[in-house]
């Protein structure tokens, strides 16, 4: 599979972009990163417009810059169709998820002691997590074909969860292992 090339790229295309990341805006409980299971499935199971190798090595390159979260949608749609792309996928995120976040903060604020946004608050914690496991699930297929991404993942989560080391000396154990080709 190959990426659509920007100038096969049309208006009307567009439209379903910003169309699709418009709905995952109101389903991004935790970030936009949380729908990327989705968004995999959208641009490269169906669409084709992406391979799978483009999409992750967008979301890394995103996750790796300085700067939001949702960066990663951005790149995501330039890889698509170019500037109008980005632009596109980034308004169709941000335009919903924005609104009623604004609209949700001044309407819970001051309702914050009630049962009810209690409940809606603790009750969107396991909702976060599931959503942010399969990211991680949908991220990490390419990586199940090398047994050594494999080690390297499970040494990382055994080092993370048991020491207080920073996560960049792994990030950077990974590249030696990557440019080594072990992994």
């Amino acid at each position: 599979m190959t990426a659509v090339t920007t100038a096969a790229f049309t208006a009307a295309d567009l439209l379903p972009l910003f169309l699709h990341f418009l709905v995952l805006s109101l389903l991004a409980v935790g970030g936009a990163i949380t729908t990327a299971p989705d968004m995999h499935r959208y641009l490269v199971s169906e669409q084709h417009w992406l391979s799978h190798e483009q999409f992750t090595a967008s979301v890394a390159l995103a996750q790796a810059a300085p700067g939001p979260n949702v960066l990663f949608v951005a790149v995501l749609g330039y890889n698509v169709a170019g500037l109008a792309g980005a632009l596109a996928a980034m308004t169709g995120i941000m335009l919903p998820s924005t609104t009623l976040a604004l609209w949700a903060t001044r309407w819970g604020r001051s309702r914050k002691e009630t049962r009810g946004v209690r409940a809606f608050t603790v009750g969107m914690a396991p909702l976060t997590l599931g959503l942010l496991l399969a990211t991680g699930w949908v991220l990490a297929q390419p990586a199940l074909e090398h047994p050594g991404a494999i080690g390297l993942v499970a040494v990382s989560a055994v080092v993370m969860a048991r020491t207080r080391l920073s996560p960049m000396w792994l990030v950077a154990a990974g590249a030696v292992v990557g440019a080594l080709g072990y992994a």
